[in-house]
This record gives C-alpha cells, structure tokens and sequence, in this order.
C-alpha cells in the first residue's frame, strides 16, 4: 500500500559476543522522506542499517521493507533498493563507464549508464578509470551504482565521510535532488549540518536505542532553548546566579567553559553580563549561536555526536 511506510523495524537486536549492538530498536521510514539515522561510533547506525539491506542477520526482531521480508522475498528486494556502503570498494582498472554499465547490468530496469553518469556529473570522466578519480568523484560514482536499478529506497551510509567540504557540498547538491524526485532515503551520517540540511525527520540512536525522534526543528525546540551562550572566565561564576536568569533553561560546564541554553538570546545576554560583572569576575571569551542536532545530542547525553 502507498500509505504503509518504505521501512518498518520492531524489536531488532544483535549482539557481538559481550557487545549489544542494537537493542530492541523501533523505526519507521515513511515513504517519500529523508530520513536520518544518527548518534556516536558504536551507537549501532551501521549494524541497524546492514540489517535492514540484508546483509547481517538479527538475532531477533523483525525488519518489512517495501512490504516484504529478507527471509521470503529477497530476489525481489534486491530489484528494488540502492545501496551505497560506508566504503564501497569499486575496481580500479575499469572505466566508469564500464563500473555503471556492470552495476546496471544486475537491475531489470533502470536508466542508461550514460544516463546516470551525466546525472551524476562525471560525464567528461565516462572513459576514466575509476583508480584515477577524486574522493568526491568516487563517491558520485558508487551513488551512480546505487541508483542504476531506479531504487524505490535508497540506503546511504556516511556517504561524504572523509570528503571536503566542496565535494560533501556537492553531493549535498545530488542527494537534494533525488529527494526533489520523491525518493525514499535512509541517511546515516557524523555530520549534523548534513542532517540538518537534508533529512525530513531525524532518530538519534546511542547505546542500540533510538533516544529521540522528530524533525531537526522539533528536535532543537525539545531542550529548551532555541540559543546557546557560551563563555569563559578568570574563575567559575555563581551557577545559581546563572540558572535564575529569566529564559534560561540548561548551565553546564564543559572543558572549562560555561554553556548556556537560552530563549531570548537579546535578554539573556544582559542579564548574564550583568551577574558577572556583580560577581566582579573577568570575562575572557563569550561566544552565540543557535541551537542545533549537535545541542540536542550533548542535552541528552552529556556526549558530543562525533565522541567514540
């Protein structure tokens, strides 16, 4: 049915020996979204995601995609889903042209390689081999390997990881465009900028479970305070100073530094200034900015997103 979500996930775990990878997770990709799967190395993105493309086994839980099973419909499955993996190891001596017309060799339908190529913007790289390529390049054209089937779900996981910031950019570009096409994506990425950009809805996952759920928007809204101040002084102020100024709802210390989330930046500011300079404590750094995926992770973690 239409209506029925592209990826449904109830109760999947898998452990590792002493390890638990994913703990009874629950998620659903509805169809026509980016979605963002995100969290710190170990919080069990990769292993969720290597399950639900059929290519690790759950020790239990179950896993519907498109309305289908692994165990039952796979041959099916395997038509109607792209895959782009953390590294995808293509060989170096073909051409891309011949990389995309093997890849699309394996689908029943799907565009040209020629096609997807241009799409990709490698068109004047076609007769290239694929060992000469840039890491931006490389990654266009293990996406163009990822769409070449026509995909109705699109797995992408960490697909700019180690890339510059104008390679991530443009395939900010690529990945923006097919979901204008009404795509289906799951998107597992360290970047919150990327999140934030490209998915519709985004989960946070630490430790094996799913800690929180929304739109980047709603997620920010959830701690509290839409502002973050922070600063450092000659000697740690009056917390409680801190914590009674009018709009504030969150002060911790982090590596020395104060941090506070904050409603209305243009009041709490004063205020603080004002506490500070009663306490007649030298101000050395002050520093603004708005709250995003980055802020709501360390609110319900204590950790950062890119910690190991």
């Amino acid at each position: 049915m239409a209506t029925a979500p592209a990826l449904l996930v109830r109760g999947l775990r898998k452990t590792y020996k002493d390890v638990v990878a994913v703990d009874g997770l629950d998620l659903e990709v509805r169809r026509g979204e980016c979605f963002g799967l995100l969290g710190p190395n170990g919080a069990g993105k990769t292993t969720t995601i290597e399950i639900c493309e059929g290519l690790n086994e759950p020790d239990s839980g179950e896993v519907e995609i498109l309305g289908m099973r692994w165990g039952t419909q796979a041959m099916a499955l395997r038509q109607r889903l792209g895959i782009q993996l953390q590294e995808t190891q293509l060989s170096d001596k073909l051409t891309v042209f011949e990389t995309v017309r093997l890849f699309r060799s394996f689908y029943h339908q799907g565009p040209a390689a020629g096609e997807m190529i241009d799409l990709m913007q490698l068109g004047e790289k076609a007769k290239s081999r694929v060992g000469g390529l840039s890491g931006g390049q490389k990654q266009r054209l293990a996406l163009a390997c990822a769409l070449v089937g026509n995909p109705d779900l699109l797995f992408l996981d960490e697909p700019t990881t180690g890339l510059d910031p104008q390679a991530r950019r443009q395939l900010w570009d690529v990945i923006d465009a097919l979901k204008g096409q009404g795509r289906t994506i799951l998107l597992t990425t360290h970047y919150m900028d990327e999140a934030e950009k490209l998915c519709d809805r985004v989960g946070i996952m630490d430790h094996g479970r799913q800690i929180a759920l929304g739109t980047p928007r709603e997620l920010v809204a959830s701690i509290g305070g839409e502002q973050l101040v922070e600063f450092s002084a000659g000697e740690r102020p009056d917390m409680t100073a801190l914590r009674a100024i009018e709009g504030v709802s969150d002060v911790r210390v982090e590596a020395g530094n104060v941090r506070m989330q904050v409603n209305e930046l243009h009041r709490a500011v004063p205020a603080l200034l004002d506490v500070i300079s009663r306490q007649g404590i030298p101000l050395t750094e002050l520093r603004t900015h708005s709250a995003t995926l980055e802020d709501v992770f360390v609110a319900l973690t204590g950790r950062h997103l890119r910690d190991e």
